[in-house]
């Protein structure tokens, strides 16, 4: 094998793993397929956390398939390792990793022209038939796991994404996630400084830290009632190291839950002007009784008294969140709390997501399910909120000034403010580049961004 090439779907964590992928590759011998360079191996990262997810995932790895129909197509990441019935192939030579040990090992053998398992004592390769004929490879569990490497860059990307955490055990009603990732884990503190330097070192300058709950970074379980005090510090003094580091311009968390936001994380924000002023928490809903009927780890007074702590001690911070819609037993008056609850909080931004039933999930089975009529209503109604909420919270920033990353500089130079709001520039800026960190002022406001004049 000479070349290869990788298909992404779902979270920053995938999108981080793909990147392990990469340098795995490339440390074998293997480099990436140029633009119409026909690959010799074929990757898909894939995403389960929605039917729409899984229906993306599924279509890619067809697409592959089929636009590479003398390559090995590997398909990895969170789909193949749960039994939802979604998984049914068309094609030969595909090799689908139901067990992520397996991972690192079965790309070493591919890389090495070796499609067959090397020794049956320590790996078995069991062929079955998918509905439609196909002979599918399952690899899996191996003896002696072996892990992805540390990264040191992000490709062709300008925020770098270092996973520091894996693994859920909440088993929120609606969430499939602790069944494809149920080892709780974290990155040592040291490994994640030293990855963390190399990303800084390679030219980036903002990295994102993420992880599947990322609020139980150096904990072995998410449940915070276990945990002493039902607090964790371990991911402020992580933050507190990372943020000291010489050359990194900006840093950022990735999706927390109101306990995870403490006085000790909050001071490590003010000590710290490269932690960006915006936190992700994660309200899936403004209903109390829908929030336990999703067995959350808070209440909406929980969220409410988290965001006031948070603006007391930080300067108009963007709260962006996330919400399901439609979840099994959700009355118009619970989505009407919700719908309160939103404008009260004046999020940065919403991301809404249709309720998903998953099976092997508890909420799967609840009664009654919404129609897709009302959850399409009420969608509509929270992305109408969300485009005003938006608006108004970047019309405060009219008249200031705002330090943006380049990410497109192709045609209108546009970036990220460092409250994650996107800010485009007038006129032409040709010596302008991605990864270009400019000071602007803003003068108006967009549809779906602001406008500034570089300084």
């Amino acid at each position: 094998m000479k070349a290869f090439s990788i298909a992404t779907l779902g979270c920053k964590v995938n999108q981080y793993e793909s990147q392990q992928i990469i340098t795995l590759l490339e440390r074998l011998g293997l480099t990436q397929a140029e633009r119409n360079q026909v690959p010799d191996l074929v990757v898909v990262n894939t995403c389960c956390v929605t039917h729409v997810a899984s229906a993306k995932s599924r279509r890619q790895i067809h697409r592959a398939q089929r636009l590479n129909p003398h390559a090995v197509v590997l398909v990895c990441g969170c789909l193949p390792t749960v039994q939802t019935g979604e998984l049914n192939l068309v094609g030969d030579n595909t090799y689908v990793i139901t067990n992520r040990h397996d991972l690192v090992p079965t790309l070493s053998r591919l890389a090495n022209n070796k499609t067959a398992a090397p020794d049956q004592s320590s790996c078995q390769n069991s062929v079955i038939k998918a509905e439609n004929n196909p002979n599918i490879n399952y690899e899996n569990k191996l003896e002696s796991p072996a892990e992805l490497p540390p990264i040191d860059s992000f490709h062709n990307q300008t925020r770098a994404f270092l996973k520091i955490q894996d693994g859920c055990d909440a088993y929120c009603t609606y969430c499939i996630v602790p069944k494809t990732r149920p080892d709780v884990h974290s990155k040592p503190q040291a490994i994640a400084l030293e990855e963390a330097k190399s990303m800084v070192k390679s030219g980036h300058k903002e990295i994102v830290l993420t992880g599947v709950f990322l609020g139980a970074y150096g904990q072995t379980t998410v449940r915070r009632k276990i945990w002493p005090n039902q607090e964790n510090a371990k991911l402020a003094e992580l933050l507190d190291q990372i943020a000291q580091i010489s050359g990194l311009s900006r840093i950022r968390l990735s999706s927390l839950e109101p306990g995870d936001v403490t006085p000790r994380l909050l001071d490590v924000f003010c000590n710290h002007p490269n932690i960006m002023p915006h936190l992700h928490l994660s309200l899936q809903s403004g209903s109390y009784n829908v929030l336990k009927k999703m067995a959350r780890q808070y209440s909406t007074d929980d969220f409410r008294k988290t965001v006031a702590l948070s603006k007391s001690r930080i300067d108009r911070p963007a709260i962006t969140t996330d919400i399901i819609v439609g979840f099994p037993s959700e009355t118009d008056a619970d989505f009407e709390q919700t719908v309160n609850l939103a404008g009260e909080i004046g999020f940065a931004k919403m991301h809404v997501f249709a309720f998903s039933p998953r099976m092997g999930t508890t909420a799967a089975n609840m009664k009654p399910q919404i129609g897709k009529a009302t959850i399409k209503k009420r969608s509509n109604i929270l992305r109408k909120l969300d485009a005003e909420l938006q608006s108004q919270f970047r019309q405060q920033f009219i008249g200031e000034t705002a330090d943006v990353l380049v990410e497109n500089a192709t045609g209108r130079v546009c970036g990220r403010s460092e409250r994650y709001f996107m800010v485009c520039l007038k006129g032409e800026h040709n010596n302008l580049k991605r990864n270009n960190l400019v000071t602007v002022k803003l003068v108006d406001n967009a549809p779906d961004s602001l406008i500034g004049e570089l300084i």
